[in-house]
């Protein structure tokens, strides 16, 4: 029987100051709702694989040089599988979703729970959401923040493959552009 539940995983992420982690899953939850049109998957590898793909950038896990995705996988095998009674495969499918989901990760993924998290991720990253989060993230130097914003979206842009996933940022990056179309004109003088 599992000893742990999502909820007690975001109480975690909430008191070690990751809140934002909590709303970045629910909303990956709800885009893979959206996204997964025909895909058999496990909907409670893909929960757990959304609440904590992250954790390996959180401050207390964070490791100098170790690649979020990767750190998050070590934390989940030492810090919350012990606490789960998940049967082996679905264990592998978690790992591989977690460690593969980074739009920046070149290599394919296998599962379709690794393919719809690394696809939902990839949404939440460009749009108006994703904007608000480039700046949330700081520092407070808007030319860092235009930057990382113009690089996210240019490596997001086209990388879409599910036919859902990818009108949305279709839709997404349009709006992107539209504000960062607003943000040159106004550091450019423009009203």
């Amino acid at each position: 029987m599992c000893t742990l539940d999502v909820e007690a995983i975001d109480r975690h992420a909430v008191d070690l100051g990751e809140s934002w982690a909590v709303d970045h899953a629910a909303r990956l939850v709800a885009l893979v709702d959206r996204i997964a049109d025909g895909l058999t998957y496990d909907r409670d590898v893909l929960t757990w694989a959304a609440h904590l793909h992250d954790w390996g950038a959180f401050a207390a896990y964070r490791r100098d040089g170790v690649d979020h995705a990767t750190r998050s996988a070590e934390v989940v095998r030492t810090e919350v599988l012990p606490g789960l009674d998940l049967p082996d495969a679905a264990v592998d499918v978690l790992l591989e979703a977690i460690v593969r989901h980074d739009y920046r990760d070149p290599l394919p993924v296998v599962s379709p729970e690794a393919l719809l998290l690394r696809e939902a991720d990839m949404l939440d990253l460009v749009g108006v959401v994703g904007l608000s989060r480039e700046l949330a993230w700081g520092p407070n130097d808007l030319d860092a923040c235009y930057r990382r914003i113009r690089s996210r979206r240019d490596g997001i842009r086209g990388r879409h493959t599910l036919p859902e996933a990818r009108r949305i940022a279709e839709r997404r990056i349009a709006r992107m552009d539209v504000c960062l179309g607003w943000f040159e004109d106004e550091v450019g003088g423009a009203d």
